[in-house]
């Protein structure tokens, strides 16, 4: 808020001391200004951590800032809040920027660290948020790394839950990704339903592989890397031979990021073990050829 100073009273103070400069008071210097204290420099607001929130936000509005109780009802939790350098431009990051991607991989390693686990192994997603445009000119430069449970594989909305995030994954967990049952069209996987491993199923979670550094374009046109990168996760969970004929034991589904994502840094692919024409009523993590034969 702007400060107006009233000007009134010290025009008679200078007429006073004109006219009858022997009546100044005891102790009075005659300096109006040599005596105020010096004003601190204004603070910057910075959220604090393990905090949570009702409502997710993509950006970080001082206005919407209303932390909660990790045990009241929340869509959103700040795991971790880190800090780029000062010289960090004169707007938020944008997707791909060089300091977006310090801070979501920053963001990534805080929160894997807080879970107990990968976060791409469960129902959770993460998002960085940055200051307000108005508060990154006025010097912030804080982002919260937060995570949230989401509803399903295939419908990563935000859901309500009465508990902090931090180490749920630390452990077994109703969160971790397991056994699924792929609905299809055609040769088309049009949805993975989370089943119970006992029940029938034929596809498994088994892992998350990392893509090597590419562009998005080049990923997304070599089907076939992600594919044996899966393969090779698969081999290892079920303790079978990571060789030629992984491609006969079974087939793959996997998750990869969208573009914003992979722009930023993240290249963690969801691989999923699919078994098209047969079905499982247990998991076949350590199975060895017995669980995956050859088909």
């Amino acid at each position: 808020m702007r400060r107006w100073w009233i000007g009134v009273a010290l025009g008679a103070a200078v007429t006073l001391a004109l006219t009858a400069c022997s009546t100044r008071p005891a102790g009075i210097d005659g300096d109006l200004v040599d005596d105020w204290p010096v004003l601190a420099a204004p603070e910057v607001f910075t959220p604090a951590a393990q905090t949570c929130h009702t409502q997710p936000q993509d950006v970080g509005h001082l206005s919407g800032y209303a932390p909660v109780d990790c045990a009241q009802p929340h869509r959103a939790e700040t795991l971790h809040v880190g800090r780029l350098p000062a010289s960090g431009g004169t707007n938020p990051p944008e997707a791909g920027s060089r300091a977006m991607r310090t801070a979501y991989g920053e963001c990534d390693r805080a929160v894997r660290g807080a879970l107990g686990a990968d976060w791409r192994t469960a129902r959770i997603g993460l998002t960085v948020v940055f200051p307000s445009p108005r508060a990154w000119t006025g010097g912030a430069r804080w982002f919260r790394c937060d995570a949230h449970e989401t509803d399903a594989l295939d419908t990563p909305t935000p859901v309500r839950r009465a508990a902090s995030l931090a180490g749920t994954l630390d452990g077994p967990s109703p969160l971790r990704h397991r056994c699924f049952r792929a609905e299809t069209k055609g040769d088309e996987v049009t949805e993975m339903v989370a089943v119970k491993c006992s029940v029938r199923h034929d596809a498994e979670f088994v892992g998350v592989w990392k893509s090597p550094a590419t562009s998005y374009a080049a990923f997304e046109k070599d089907t076939e890397r992600a594919h044996h990168g899966c393969l090779s996760l698969i081999a290892k969970y079920a303790k079978v031979p990571d060789d030629g004929n992984m491609q006969y034991r079974a087939g793959t589904v996997y998750y990869h990021p969208f573009e914003a994502d992979w722009r930023n840094g993240e290249r963690g692919v969801q691989c999923f073990l699919w078994l098209p024409d047969r079905t499982l009523t247990r998991s076949v993590k350590g199975g060895g050829t017995r669980a995956l034969p050859i088909g």
